[in-house]
């Protein structure tokens, strides 16, 4: 069924009077209640790159470096760093009092083995550790990256916005096999998590760190002073949008972190409420298919699918039909960065369900079952699978849409098994277009195979390329090698894009000083 569907009865139901859902009722000002995206259900922001685990970062952890909304990396728990001249050798000092939440001071090696295990995690990160010699702790506030060879995007690396965030913790946390998540939360951010409060599904619960020391700089997407205003932070999960709006103009939330767009004329007309673009770098829609089980691991049954995806469907059933906040974009860069380019995807996305039925037929697709992981609580996503399984099924595959929670699909879509052992073949989902925007940041164009990002597309051709932009000093040749690095991916199905989209977030004039950026971040925010 098509999300326009649905939302009929989601509108007709905002519009009228609603039981008020279970939300506690705070002194006023004491507690940000704020509406998330979705359910939280992993903890761990090094672990999975659930937007939604991201966020939950942000509030409990800090980082070495960040980046402004220039994409300007810029120091937040480093008080600065010094560089050899051979270019060898980083130097990061941390600024003085950074502590834990468990009131142990922040040292060097806190910082250190974090960065290893997300090193270990992350597309940028591996890059990093592979021309790392060794991460050296002269001393508690000292920490030494020393290279084998220079690698120009240190700072972007240890900046990087999107999931996973190089987050540090406490080195007993850090220690942490990476392939397992973590589940204690201990940070030195400006809000500390409260374990005994968290409820998947209902509730998770943040109360400010009066320890945290925020730089003197006005913030700044997720750089600059870190100020908590409010001494509670609950995060009230409510998957219905109809249900979502309703709190929101009764009062009885304050932050809608992704109100549906379907939805927006409505709450704009509310006195009472705000909205504003959250990210401006606006997001991608995409497919993944997992290429280590079949059917997708044949490379032509991946280019049926290609050829079948139509985008504008895509778009109006998770976004809608306001065209001014989405388009079309057949690039695995988002449209309007530097390395965007639509060539191959304008011959190869033609959205021919004729072409695409003769080419599974020429594939020998023999109905091997084609599993969708689909979130039913998440409006942007669940419409994405929605359209894929209808769309198979003109093309003749034996689709299976599974419709769980997104909080499962997050842990589903990491097993590596076969569909008949509780693995997958395709999910669906968003990403910011910061985290998109090159080679070195994307796992949608690296061919890292079982060791990278969920559907392991593999490419040895491809991963020397991405060694070769990074280090390419010509401007000229980064070009050639970004665009050949995504035609290359695009190509080989890596992953299909499906959109590229804008966001606005709501919250009541009772509150001022949201940030945008790539995340929802509590610091700032105050009441009016």
């Amino acid at each position: 069924m098509r999300r326009r569907t649905l939302l009929t009865g989601a509108v007709a139901a905002a519009m009228t009077p609603l039981a008020a859902p279970a939300i506690a009722q705070p002194a006023k000002g004491a507690t940000l209640r704020l509406i998330p995206q979705s359910n939280l259900t992993v903890l761990d922001p090094i672990w999975t790159t659930a937007t939604v685990t991201s966020n939950h970062g942000y509030h409990v952890f800090d980082t070495l470096y960040a980046v402004d909304s220039t994409m300007r990396p810029r120091p937040q728990m480093a008080d600065g760093h010094e560089v050899s001249d051979d270019q060898l050798t980083w130097r990061i000092r941390l600024r003085d009092g950074l502590k834990f939440h468990d009131n142990t001071p922040v040292r060097s090696v806190d910082c250190a083995v974090s960065l290893q295990r997300w090193c270990q995690r992350d597309p940028l990160g591996q890059l990093l550790a592979a021309a790392t010699a060794k991460w050296v702790t002269p001393d508690d506030k000292t920490l030494e990256i020393r290279l084998t060879q220079p690698f120009p995007m240190v700072l972007d690396a240890l900046a990087k916005a999107d999931a996973p965030v190089p987050f540090i913790m406490p080195e007993r946390l850090a220690r942490t096999d990476p392939m397992k998540p973590i589940t204690e939360m201990v940070g030195s951010g400006p809000y500390r998590f409260v374990a005994d409060e968290y409820v998947t599904g209902s509730r998770v619960v943040y109360t400010k760190f009066d320890g945290y020391v925020p730089r003197s700089e006005a913030p700044n997407w997720a750089t600059g002073g870190k100020v908590a205003y409010f001494p509670r932070v609950e995060w009230n999960v409510i998957p219905d949008p109809a249900t979502a709006s309703a709190a929101l103009r009764r009062g009885e939330a304050d932050w809608w972190e992704r109100p549906l767009n379907d939805l927006l004329a409505q709450l704009e007309q509310d006195r009472q409420i705000r909205t504003m673009i959250q990210d401006p770098s606006g997001r991608l829609s995409i497919m993944r298919l997992n290429q280590l089980q079949p059917p997708f691991n044949d490379p032509r049954i991946r280019r049926a699918v290609l050829t079948a995806v139509n985008q504008d469907d895509y778009m109006r059933a998770s976004v809608g039909n306001d065209q001014a906040l989405w388009q079309e974009c057949r690039s695995l860069y988002p449209c309007g960065t530097a390395y965007a380019d639509e060539a191959v995807g304008l011959r190869l996305m033609t959205g021919d369900i004729d072409a695409a039925r003769r080419m599974l037929q020429a594939a020998d697709y023999n109905g091997q079952k084609v599993v969708i992981l689909n979130p039913s609580d998440f409006p942007l996503i669940g419409p994405l699978g929605d359209v894929t399984a209808e769309t198979l099924k003109k093309i003749g595959m034996n689709v299976d849409l599974q419709v769980m929670d997104w909080g499962t699909v997050v842990q589903r879509r990491a097993s590596q098994a076969a569909v008949e052992q509780g693995g997958w073949s395709i999910f669906h989902t968003t990403g910011p277009a910061i985290a998109y925007t090159n080679p070195a940041v994307s796992p949608l164009v690296r061919g890292q195979g079982a060791a990278g990002w969920y559907g392991w597309w593999s490419n040895p051709i491809d991963e020397v390329m991405v060694r070769n932009w990074i280090d390419a000093d010509d401007p000229g040749q980064k070009q050639r090698l970004a665009v050949a690095i995504q035609n290359l991916a695009l190509e080989e199905e890596a992953t299909i894009p499906l959109g590229q989209f804008y966001l606005k977030t709501a919250y009541r004039s009772s509150i001022t000083g949201i940030l945008q950026g790539v995340g929802v971040y509590p610091w700032n925010v105050r009441p009016s």
